[in-house]
Formats: structure tokens, C-alpha cells, sequence
């Protein structure tokens, strides 16, 4: 694959991810505590969908930075070479992540 269609590739995954990002503060915000309004059982709920969503928006927070990283080393003409041994990185290894850093073996070794 073309470097070009990777910088395609990861342009749309980060589109994707800063709109799941915006959705999953919206599920991450504070649960207010009323109990006028939801019962005792309902606000533990609602608090472990909160710590849920608020896992989930790390998690899209951290991909989002591997995205930018990638881009970075696409502009850089460091990409798809290993971080750790300087080598090429297996296209099907970029193929099925277009931000991974590793090699095969340096990621096995890790």
C-alpha cells in the first residue's frame, strides 16, 4: 500500500475517532446524585456506565494520539519503520494497523 492511501486511511480513523471521542464525554459526565429523581439503584447505574464510558474515552484518547504519532512520521518519511530496530515494518502488519510502530519481532520481544 501507497503511503498515501495509509495517510487516507488514517485521516478517516481520526475523523471517526474525535467524533467518538465528543459522543463518549457526553456518557463520561458527571451522574447527578438527586434521589428525588432516580432511585438508589438507577444512580449505581448510571455511575458504572459512567466509569465505562470515561474507560472508553481513554482508550479512543490514546488511539487518537497513536493516529497523530503516525501522521507525524508520515510527514517526518519515518513511516513504517520500526521505533525500536529502524527496520521496514510488515505491510500486512500496517495493513491491519496503519499507526502500529513496531516490527513484528520488536513487538514479540516486548
Amino acid at each position: 500500500m501507497e503511503i498515501e492511501q495509509f495517510r487516507a486511511r488514517l485521516l478517516a480513523e481520526q475523523k471517526e475517532t474525535v467524533a467518538a471521542i465528543q459522543q463518549a464525554q457526553q456518557s463520561a459526565a458527571p451522574v447527578e446524585l438527586d434521589q428525588s429523581s432516580v432511585g438508589r439503584v438507577s444512580r449505581i447505574d448510571a455511575i458504572q456506565q459512567q466509569a465505562l464510558a470515561q474507560g472508553f474515552l481513554e482508550r479512543l484518547s490514546v488511539r487518537k494520539r497513536k493516529i497523530e504519532a503516525a501522521m507525524a512520521r508520515i510527514d517526518a518519511g519515518t513511516y513504517g519503520l520500526c521505533c525500536a530496530c529502524h527496520d521496514d515494518i510488515e505491510p500486512e502488519r500496517l495493513n491491519a494497523d496503519p499507526a502500529v510502530v513496531f516490527c513484528r519481532e520488536c513487538a514479540t520481544g516486548r
